[in-house]
This record gives C-alpha cells, structure tokens and sequence, in this order.
C-alpha cells in the first residue's frame, strides 16, 4: 500500500508579541480572516475566540479555533509571557512560507519557532 499524505500542520511559537495584538480579540478575529484569504482557506463557521484562564496570571488568554474546510487553525495566546501558539492544520497544501512570515509580522514577534509536519 502506498503512504498518502493526508495533511500538513504548521505549528507557529511566537515570542516577545505586540501585547495590544495578543489581548485584542478585534486584532485576532483579523488575523484569522487574512489568514485565510493569504493561504487560501474558506472558513467553516464563525471563530470561536473566548477569553479565559482567570485563576493565575500566566495562564490568562485568548484561545481562537477557526474550522476550515480542510481542517482547523487554532491559537492559545499568552499575556503573561507575551507569547502565541499557533497551529494551522489542513489536508489541502498551504504556502507555509507566506503563513509563517504574515504571522510573525501580524503579532509582531521579535522571536519564532515553527515547524511544519506531513502527516
């Protein structure tokens, strides 16, 4: 038998973020939306982007999930430590390149992680 991609996931750390970008859920609802339109992906339903984690400091955040048609972009974003976690999971293939580098420049990451795997 022979091995078919399914997917391809894009894990995103960013690092020393904008904090107006990172507590903002008018700024992430707009990062998911240009998001999709820069690597092509139609959205499924609205972005689910709650605001919890109230019971110490460095758990505090917003969390998004944005359904795609191919899959799923989810985000946990730190106030604390100024940090997001990023994933964009699709069986369709993405420029990852355009992914990684808009995502860097939106939230204004001094530092970044990211690594693609093929499933």
């Amino acid at each position: 038998m022979k091995k078919k991609t399914y997917g391809y996931e894009l894990i995103i750390d960013l690092y020393e973020c904008e904090i107006d970008t990172l507590s903002s859920k008018k700024k992430l609802q707009e990062y998911v939306d240009k998001l999709c339109k820069l690597i092509k992906m139609k959205k499924f339903g609205k972005t689910l982007i709650p605001y919890f984690g109230d019971n110490a400091a460095y758990t505090k955040g917003y969390s998004l999930v944005q359904l795609i048609e191919t899959s799923s972009i989810t985000g946990h974003f730190s106030d604390f430590w100024k940090t997001a976690y990023i994933n964009i999971f699709s069986c369709l293939k993405y420029d990852e390149d355009k992914a990684k580098k808009f995502t860097k420049e939106f939230f204004k990451a001094k530092k970044m992680k990211a690594r693609l795997i093929v499933r």
